[in-house]
């Protein structure tokens, strides 16, 4: 057929076919279909793969790609990744989208670093770190060694771990090597404090004594207690000291003189937890800046102002309940602008500004059995007599647990502790390394938890 007599003929058909019902139009298509060789046949499937499996990613702009591409599930964005090198090649340039993945599972943001690549390696890193503690294969277990008698005192500070024992001595671990960096000769120690040049412990002998950790020579000793001293703060800045005692009270000393420069009373059980801290917030009874003590007995957080020692007045009395009928533990948290502490019934969040309670959490498991070793932002730390909790707080749901051995228990609960807590405001990938936990155990040692490397 002649070139113009065919586009004339194609011209008609077309036309018709136009005119045609869907019905009809199917009908036609069908019989072409039986009449057609392969050539014929290969050639409509080429041109079929072209028109309907079109390559949306491909055609879209990046804005409207990346818009999409937030409302898929982490498995299935990594699925995409192996559809075709072009798919690869967008999915991994979208920052936001991996990012969004990391914030999700817990991780901090560096808003400067925008290349995807990075965020994406983060992301597969921070998703293996997830498993690990779904799996109880996250952390390892170590063993420190060199007491004779009961432990009873703990505190941790930047990679050392201080213990106190019944066998009047004091010694300073590297956490990470397990080795004894100092041991000196003390009392029985309830409670323990530190820093580079000096040692603070509170005794059951009712004393608190200043140690030199190079000399190991005693620089300086508190007396007036008549009970127990359970736990000590101190600030070099203010040359202050506070202890909270069996005996009631709570005491307010000059560090560098020995001095008891005010006895704040008010408590009805033993004050178990003291804490010193600067306020962030404003409120009618005080300002940012403003030094602040939170003592804490079996019912009752009691806020005192530091810096006015005369005439020392108690700003506030927190309880989880009127009538005393549910008992807080000694797990007391303050960063300035949040109180933590861990009840029979949960864990109660007051705003400092306005001390109202703004949070209860209300664990799975039982929680009077449950006690809160530290709280943060993204994370907290929590265990019972059987296991330790990795908890996200943005969800209150646990994401992970370890087995813990028969450690010995004390009520007062000195005797086990958190280890680096930056990770609780959320993990960068770096945090995740060190002390998780740390508790006594009934043959004299220390437990330890540790971060298992993330391979």
């Amino acid at each position: 057929m002649e070139k113009a007599a065919f586009e004339g003929w194609l011209e008609s058909v077309s036309t018709t076919f136009l005119a045609l019902s869907d019905q009809q139009r199917n009908q036609s298509l069908d019989h072409l279909i039986s009449l057609s060789g392969a050539a014929q046949l290969r050639h409509l499937s080429n041109r079929l793969e072209t028109l309907l499996k079109r390559d949306f990613l491909r055609l879209l702009p990046l804005e409207l790609a990346f818009y999409l591409l937030r409302w898929l599930d982490p498995q299935t964005l990594l699925t995409c990744c192996l559809v075709c090198k072009q798919w690869n090649k967008v999915i991994n340039a979208c920052t936001e989208v991996w990012q969004s993945l990391c914030r999700d599972l817990g991780w901090l943001i560096d808003e400067s670093i925008q290349d995807a690549t990075h965020w994406k390696g983060v992301y597969l890193k921070a998703n293996l770190r997830m498993k690990q503690l779904r799996e109880e294969d996250a952390f390892e277990t170590s063993s420190l060694i060199g007491h004779s008698a009961r432990v009873y005192a703990l505190y941790y500070r930047d990679g050392l771990l201080c213990t106190g024992s019944d066998d009047l001595s004091a010694k300073l671990w590297d956490v990470r090597t397990g080795q004894c960096v100092y041991g000196i000769q003390t009392h029985t120690c309830a409670t323990v404090k530190f820093d580079e040049q000096k040692l603070v412990t509170g005794s059951f002998d009712n004393t608190i004594a200043c140690w030199e950790w190079s000399t190991g020579a005693k620089i300086q000793q508190f007396r007036g207690h008549t009970g127990a001293v359970f736990s000590i703060d101190y600030n070099d800045d203010l040359d202050t000291l506070v202890s909270g005692s069996a005996d009631f009270t709570v005491k307010v000393w000059s560090l560098s003189s020995g001095t008891c420069v005010n006895t704040l009373t008010g408590h009805t059980e033993w004050v178990t937890k003291v804490h010193l801290q600067k306020s962030l917030v404003e409120s009618m009874m005080h300002s940012p800046g403003d030094y602040i003590l939170l003592s804490v007995d079996k019912y009752e957080i009691k806020v005192w102002p530091i810096g006015r020692e005369i005439n020392c007045k108690c700003l506030k009395t927190l309880s989880v309940s009127e009538d005393r009928s549910v008992c807080l533990q000694p797990r007391l948290q303050f960063d300035g602008r949040y109180i933590v502490c861990s009840s029979d019934l949960g864990i109660y969040q007051w705003d400092f500004a306005s001390f109202d309670v703004i949070r209860v959490i209300k664990p799975q498991q039982d929680p009077s059995s449950l006690s809160l070793l530290s709280f943060g932002k993204v994370f907290a730390l929590l265990f019972d007599n059987h296991h330790l909790y990795v908890m996200d707080l943005r969800t209150e749901v646990t994401v992970g647990r370890w087995p813990l051995p028969a450690y010995r228990k004390s009520k007062r609960g000195s005797s086990f502790l958190p280890g680096v807590t930056s990770w609780h405001n959320g993990l960068d990938g770096k945090n995740d390394a060190g002390l998780v936990f740390a508790t006594s155990m009934p043959d004299h040692s220390i437990h330890l938890v540790l971060w298992r490397e993330n391979g």
